[in-house]
């Protein structure tokens, strides 16, 4: 395979891997043709079940791993033997140059049930398949990782657990839907969260099947989250402009990087990242300065968050860069302090919610003679 590009200091130039051609006398190749590479482990599995097969009906992905002879009137088959090829990661091959004398080599063993057998012989099989359509030996990596490097009840219940994530997306979708659909004003709403920027007030009826637009000035509630809003994001702003630079400084002085490209993508990516975070910041200042997130789509707010929790799960398992699986954890402290602020400021019955109503508001009455 190419061997991987070394990373380096971009400031000093300095090799990751100098010290070690100082010490073997080596030098790593960085060309763009393939070299061979040393596999240091082998994992050997050996059947332990004594199962008896049916001839007529022998299980095609078992049968090329069967060694069987006539012992007397019996036919037997010798311990099915299983070369593990989907523990072997890229990430664990040696590079082999002209300096290799000694390569290490660790043989592991141990007794594996037909059932598992089977299963391991489908995902081999998979992930060839997978290499035959175009996947790279990179994405197949990867692939392998999810299975290898995570417990495989684990991996069920994750599989399990996606199924309610796909649920909990639709219905937060669907209650997104009926809250805007219902709402009457922006009040309490941060802009920067809900991707809103308004100046005016825009209202839509629909007359003989054509929308008619009413414009008008925001009112007194209104233009007061506006301020909240764009005060939140004038202070959140002095705080993270200059841990966004100073992170990237300081990568690009302790970090080693392959290129100065890589260094620039990486960089971006966390901006990004703390960008995410901090248009998610604004909403809780304006709660906290109107004492009130009762103008909030709370159902939707939840079925998300149920999904920020399964998200958790999928961070351990798949593999991804840190800030990513940070990322994922950024918003649970949110949600956290929403669920919070919720418990700190209890709904108000006399305030008018999210859609225009009072819960304690009376129906009048019909006027009577005693």
């Amino acid at each position: 395979m190419i061997p991987k590009l070394p990373e380096i200091s971009l400031i000093s130039g300095e090799d990751q891997t100098q010290g070690n051609r100082a010490a073997g006398g080596g030098a790593t190749s960085t060309t763009d043709h393939p070299v061979s590479h040393w596999r240091a482990r082998l994992t050997l599995n050996i059947v332990s079940d004594h199962f008896h097969f049916d001839r007529e009906n022998l299980p095609s992905d078992v049968h090329r791993y069967l060694r069987a002879f006539q012992n007397g009137k019996k036919m037997v088959y010798l311990p099915l033997l299983f070369v593990d090829e989907l523990s072997n990661r890229v990430k664990d091959l040696m590079e082999i140059n002209s300096t290799s004398m000694e390569l290490p080599l660790t043989i592991s063993y141990d007794s594996i049930s037909l059932g598992r057998l089977r299963f391991w012989i489908h995902m081999q099989d998979a992930v060839y398949s997978l290499q035959q359509f175009g996947f790279t030996e990179k994405d197949a990596d990867e692939i392998k990782g999810i299975f290898v490097d995570t417990n495989l009840y684990f991996l069920a219940l994750t599989f399990f657990v996606a199924a309610f994530h796909l649920l909990f997306d639709f219905l937060a979708f669907k209650n997104d839907i009926s809250f805007w659909k219902q709402k009457k004003s922006m009040v309490g709403m941060s802009s920067k969260v809900w991707k809103v920027k308004k100046a005016f007030k825009i209202q839509v009826f629909w007359k003989g099947g054509k929308p008619t637009f009413l414009f008008g000035k925001l009112d007194e509630s209104e233009r007061r989250t506006e301020e909240y809003d764009t005060l939140a994001m004038k202070y959140l702003s002095y705080l993270l402009y200059p841990l966004c630079i100073g992170g990237a400084v300081y990568a690009l002085i302790y970090l080693r990087y392959k290129s100065w490209y890589s260094w620039l993508i990486n960089s971006l990516v966390n901006g990004v990242y703390a960008f995410g975070f901090l248009f998610m910041l604004p909403q809780l200042f304006v709660n906290y300065k109107m004492k009130s997130v009762a103008h909030l789509p709370w159902k939707a707010f939840m079925y998300k968050a149920f999904n920020t929790f399964i998200d958790d799960v999928f961070a351990f398992i798949i593999t991804m860069p840190t800030s990513h699986r940070l990322a994922c954890f950024r918003d649970d402290v949110v949600f956290l302090i929403y669920l919070y602020q919720r418990w700190l400021y209890p709904v108000d019955k006399t305030r008018v919610n999210e859609y225009g109503v009072s819960y304690d508001e009376k129906p009048k009455g019909k006027t009577h003679k005693d």
